[in-house]
Formats: structure tokens, sequence, C-alpha cells
């Protein structure tokens, strides 16, 4: 059988070594097509493979591997603002909850939550208070994180500060309220009483136990928009790449002239008695329209001017334990002159507010942008004692350089920030009225977005 297999295929080679000389163009036309198609098959065997998924891992790696992964520790406190207003006389048990990230949270020189993720839950107590000696309580529970673009992930958490609030935190989260007796006008209105009994008067004005201040109110209200923070109790993987609202340095041509600037510029602010007070801790680049704007978009309000409207307004905020957003600021000097311009930002006591004052420096950018020094700090009381009745500073300043820098930075409004050391830093000393404050002495430059049709510097 062999033989005969060879003897045929011996045959057909004859027979084809025979023809060749008749058709030698087909058949090496045939052979190219032949391999062409063998060819084509190969790679459509791989494209098949690949769309059916045995590529498809390392695909989906690669991509993985350009996509950052962070992990947020535990502890890291995330900035927030309140999208639901929350109140125990209003909102309800368990009702959904939504707040968003005012802050980037940055890992390893990338943004792992961006600025507008939403954080979301529910309101895990409620509970008004029922009587002069009972606190008011609430506790939101978050436990849902929204990053731009992705589905919501778990979330680990808990409040840990509601800023400028009269209410106190307590170390699980809850939202504790104040007692009547804790508010000035609870005193006021019992010091009245006694008067009137004594003098004989009338109970008028006193229903309900109020007075022409009316009576306390203990209950806890938060309007969509008031900031807090929450800290993380567990590690918080998340991925995706998310750019900075701003950029984190300035222009090369913008840096030489604000040294130059701060170099001839005074380190600390004084009061009209010439004593030094707190430091000069920020740089603002732009306008005063563009200053004025950021500012109010970034929920401060412009301090008035001292009046007896104002003044009756500041005094009716302290007696009742409320805030008020527009309450005049002491006069402090730079340059040998008063602040050009001053904002603060209050919630619902008179005792916690941030707030500046601004003056116009003598120095302009390259573009001919106007330049301004700042001095920030957060009140968080009231220093009363022998000489002096005023509020209470907290020393950290450092802390209100980033806040009132992130405030900004928030509002579209800003190209760039970078904090810079100077000659001659000031990192300790006291304020006008006499209460310490410390810092590292460096300066907060923010650089805000030139006008359209000006070139950035």
């Amino acid at each position: 059988m062999p033989n005969g297999v060879f003897s045929e295929s011996q045959t057909g080679i004859a027979r084809l070594s025979a023809g060749r000389h008749h058709r030698p163009a087909a058949w090496l036309l045939a052979g190219v097509i032949v391999c062409l198609m063998a060819a084509a098959l190969v790679v459509f065997a791989g494209q098949t493979t690949q769309d059916g998924g045995a590529t498809a891992p390392a695909t989906a790696s690669t991509a993985a591997e350009k996509t950052p992964s962070y992990t947020v520790p535990a502890g890291t406190e995330i900035f927030l603002r309140l999208k639901t207003p929350v109140s125990t006389t209003s909102s309800h048990l368990n009702e959904t909850v939504e707040a968003e990230v005012e802050r980037d949270v940055e890992i390893n020189g990338g943004v792992a939550i961006p600025f507008g993720a939403i954080v979301s839950g529910r309101i895990a107590m409620l509970i008004p208070s029922s009587s002069p000696t009972d606190r008011a309580k609430v506790l939101l529970r978050f436990d849902q994180l929204k990053l731009p673009g992705q589905a919501a992930i778990p979330l680990a958490c808990h409040v840990s500060d509601i800023d400028n609030a009269r209410e106190t935190v307590l170390a699980n989260g809850t939202i504790q309220g104040v007692l009547a007796s804790e508010l000035p006008v609870t005193l006021l209105n019992s010091a009245m009483a006694k008067i009137q009994k004594k003098t004989g008067g009338t109970e008028q004005g006193q229903q309900g136990g109020g007075s022409m201040f009316g009576g306390p109110d203990t209950s806890i209200n938060y309007a969509a928009g008031t900031e807090f923070s929450v800290v993380l109790d567990k590690p918080l993987v998340v991925s995706g790449e998310f750019k900075p609202e701003f950029a984190g340095k300035l222009p090369g041509g913008l840096m030489e002239p604000v040294m130059q600037m701060l170099a001839q510029a005074p380190r600390r602010v004084k009061n009209k008695k010439g004593g030094e007070g707190g430091p000069l801790n920020l740089v603002l680049i732009g306008s005063r329209e563009e200053i004025t704007a950021a500012f109010e978009k970034a929920g401060w309000t412009k301090a008035q001017d001292e009046n007896a409207n104002s003044l009756w307004k500041t005094f009716e905020a302290m007696v009742k334990g409320t805030g008020y957003d527009e309450a005049p600021m002491s006069t402090l000097y730079m340059y040998g002159r008063p602040e050009d311009m001053a904002f603060e930002k209050m919630l619902n006591t008179f005792t916690h507010r941030h707030h500046l004052r601004i003056w116009r420096a003598p120095a302009t950018a390259p573009d001919g942008r106007q330049m301004w020094v700042v001095v920030a700090d957060h009140d968080n009381g009231f220093d009363i004692r022998p000489g002096v009745i005023s509020h209470s500073v907290d020393p950290k300043v450092d802390l209100e350089r980033a806040k009132v820098g992130a405030d900004l930075g928030m509002t579209g409004m800003v190209a760039a920030e970078e904090l810079v050391s100077v000659s001659n830093p000031a990192r300790v000393g006291v304020t006008a009225t006499g209460g310490k404050w410390e810092s590292d002495g460096r300066i907060l430059i923010v650089d805000f977005k030139p006008p359209s049709g000006v070139p950035a510097t």
C-alpha cells in the first residue's frame, strides 16, 4: 500500500512537473491565496478570542494600572457641606441626608476624594428638647460615598465637628444641643422678672418666660450649606483620576514680584495704640470686585461698619446665643492705615466665627492686577479678664489660613495657590488683645483667575 501511494504521488508529481511549463502563474497565485487565507484565519481567530474575553483580562489590567487607586486611612478628616437641612423641629427620623465634599482629600500628591463628591446617609437619632433641662440630640449616620462618574461605595465614619456651632459633638458623633440655662437670654429674663417683682411691675412681655428678646431656643437647626466634618472609622479604598480645582504652584512670572512685596511687608497687624497682633498669613492677587465675589460665593459676609443698628444686632445676638454674620469688627492697622475690607463667617452663635481683614499692598502683579495682604484668624470663645472683653482666638492660626485657602479655592475663581516661606517669619506672638497664637510662619498666596482678555502672568 505505501508503495502504491508513493507511486501515485510520484505520478502526480510527474504530471505537475510535466504541466508546470503550461500554468506556472496560476499555481503560484493559488499558493499565495492559500497563504493569505491562512493568515487571515489566524488574525480573525485572534480577534475573536480577544472579543470573546480570552485577552480581556490583560486589557482590563492595563486600564486598571492607569487608574490611580488610593487607600484613605482611618482617622482622615473630610470636610463637608450639608445639602439637606437638618432640624429637630422639622426633620424626621431615618430621613435621607446628603452632604458635599468641600475640600479635596489628597493622598501622596493625588486627589483621592475630590471637591463635589457626595456623601449620603440618614438621621439615625432625632430627639427634640422637651423641657428646659433636656438637651436636643441628633445623630447623622453617613454610610455611602459617591465619587463623580462612579457608583456609590460603602463609607464608615462619624461626625466630628459642626463648624462654628454652639452645639457639642460627642465622641460617637452625636450632636448635643444647649440647655436654656446656658443661653444669656434666660439669665436676662430671670433678672428682669426679679426686678419687675420687686418694683411691682407686670408680667407684660414675659409670656412663656420671654422678654423683649423672646424666650430661649434650644432646638438644633442646620440649614443647607452648614459646614461640618467627619472622620473615617475604617480605611477607605477609592479609585479614579481627579484633577485638583486649582494649580499648586504660581506661574513663574508671578513669584518674584510677590516675594519682593513680602520682603517689605509688615509681618504682623497693629492696634490703634501700635501694639502688635496676629500675623500676615495670606496674599490675594486680583481686583476688589473679584475678591468680594469670591468670598460671597464661599459663604462669607462683609462686616458692617459700627453704627447704632449693627451694635444693637450684635448685642441681641449675644443675648439670644445666635449668630450675626454681619457683625462689625474692631479696626486694626497695617501700612499705618485701617483695613480696606473685612469678611466673616458664622453659624448659630456669636461666640465662634471665622474672620479676616484685607489691606491693599503697595504692589501689583506684572499684568497690573492688585496685590492684597490678609490677616485671618478664628474666634473660638470670649476672653474676659481685667481690662479685656473680647473674643478669644484659636492659637493655631495656620488652620484658619488653610480654611480661607480652601474656601476660596473651591469657588472656581482661583487659578493657583502656593505656600511660601519668607525671611523673618512670624511664628509666635499675641493678638492685639493679648491672646497667644503660633504659626509655621509661611504665607499662602492665592492667585485669582485673570479677567477674560487678560493673559495669565
